[in-house]
């Protein structure tokens, strides 16, 4: 059997490995192996290919529409005549809430960058046989374990 497990870099891997090896786990049979985690930031446009589920113009499609109907009554009364003011109306509508969207994605990124919370630095594996996997396994989450998961050879 193999439990997978993951860990921040911390003392409490080491302490983890160390009570896996006085329960008779053979040092041959754990495996640490070090992550790396993303250092570029998420890009903000989809492609065809990618996507985030992210919608960027949620707020610039309502707001097109409410500005376009509204410069459109005020133009007739205008000298350009209701279509051209409708359409003025409905892309500078779209730009304002285009822009709030993306001043509002810009403030939430920050402050996931600022409350980042914990990450998976060290995936651990351990190979052992199904009846120490239950004492392994409570061993591995009092060490602060992030996630397990277990493989039935």
């Amino acid at each position: 059997m193999q439990l997978f497990s993951t860990f921040e870099n911390h003392i409490f891997l080491e302490i983890a490995i160390a009570n896996l090896e006085k329960i008779g786990i053979n040092k041959e049979d754990i495996y640490a192996v070090p992550l790396d985690n993303r250092k570029e930031s998420r890009k903000l446009f989809d492609t065809l290919h990618r996507s985030d589920g992210l919608s960027l113009i949620d707020i610039a499609m309502p707001l097109a529409t409410a500005s376009s109907v509204v410069t459109a009554s005020i133009g007739f009364e205008l000298k350009w005549g209701p279509i051209y003011w409708g359409l003025i109306g409905a892309i500078g509508g779209f730009v304002v809430g285009l822009v709030i969207r993306l001043f509002l994605v810009s403030l939430k990124n920050r402050e996931k960058h600022r409350l980042k919370g914990k990450q998976s630095e060290v995936i651990l594996i351990v190979e052992c046989d199904e009846k120490k996997s239950q004492i392994v396994e409570k061993i591995l989450w009092e060490h602060l374990a992030l996630g397990l998961a277990k493989v039935i050879k």
